[in-house]
């Protein structure tokens, strides 16, 4: 298989590897907690696309490397200025979609779909207000001693409350297209890695949560669900505080997470928790 080209023609940006890596990590450790998805893909493949999955876009200037960005299932700019915007949305035309979703700090998401809506739109949905949240403390409710992780043995338990939730939240269902095999195996290998939580009684998963993203800096929640039935007890709560509890026991110091800013009740039970917003994420989504 022919390697794809490093450089893109007449661009300062071009497509990154391996021996980038420690430029790349400097400029992600400016942002250690917005952008842990990206450092957390990076720590697991490195830059070279056929086992990152994604390509890795790096905007110099004068040889230095200032921005990179993800160019995945989701795209993702970091330290991504107008400068930088503006080349990764002309690398990005030329390529054509082959994302699902444009993620990140806001400014360089929306910058992005400024340059890429008039030939990628319209959206199917475009949040640009969603607060970015930490904790870097011990919770400030008392953590559900009934939250726990997630066995192997348990998926199918689990896997209807992942559906729920994100059919829920990005207002599709996963499990279309190959009858749910790929996002199946995506909630396994969470559960496999240690990195799903839930509260399950005879059968019925009450609360679930993941961290999708972790590095030793920083990790992110994801996926945060409570059964229908249960909402507005203090499940939520004292659920996410459980969750905050062990991952910052056992994955790192720094939990983070994004919620949209529309939704009032999320917000009130993470700042009962005593998350924080440290920023603003935008999405769009197709």
């Amino acid at each position: 298989m022919a390697r794809p080209s490093r450089t893109f023609s007449g661009s300062p940006v071009r497509l990154l590897g391996d021996p980038d890596l420690p430029a790349v990590r400097n400029v992600l450790r400016t942002s250690p907690v917005a952008d842990v998805f990206v450092a957390s893909r990076i720590d697991a493949a490195g830059l070279e696309p056929w086992r990152l999955g994604a390509e890795m876009w790096g905007h110099e200037i004068d040889g230095h490397l200032v921005s990179v960005c993800y160019a995945g299932a989701n795209l993702w700019p970091v330290c991504a200025g107008a400068d930088s915007v503006r080349h990764y949305a002309e690398r990005a035309r030329r390529q054509g979609r082959r994302c699902a979703s444009i993620v990140g700090e806001s400014g360089g998401v929306l910058g992005l779909w400024r340059h890429l809506e008039p030939v990628w739109g319209p959206a199917r949905d475009v949040r640009p207000d969603q607060p970015l949240l930490a904790i870097d403390g011990p919770p400030a409710v008392d953590p559900d001693p009934g939250v726990r992780l997630v066995r192997p043995d348990e998926l199918d338990i689990v896997l209807p409350a992942c559906v729920a939730m994100f059919t829920e939240e990005i207002g599709i269902r996963p499990d279309n297209g190959d009858g749910g095999l790929a996002y199946r195996a995506r909630v396994g290998e969470l559960i496999a890695g240690g990195r799903s939580f839930a509260r399950i009684e005879n059968g019925r998963v009450l609360f679930k949560a993941e961290i999708g993203a972790a590095t030793a800096t920083a990790c992110q929640v994801q996926g945060v669900w409570v059964d229908p039935a249960l909402r507005g007890t203090g499940l939520g709560s004292a659920g996410t505080a459980a969750v905050v509890q062990l991952a910052r026991r056992y994955v790192a110091p720094v939990v983070s997470l994004y919620v949209n800013s529309f939704n009032g009740s999320a917000r009130r039970a993470y700042e009962k928790v005593g998350f924080s917003r440290i920023g603003t994420f935008s999405s769009v989504l197709f």
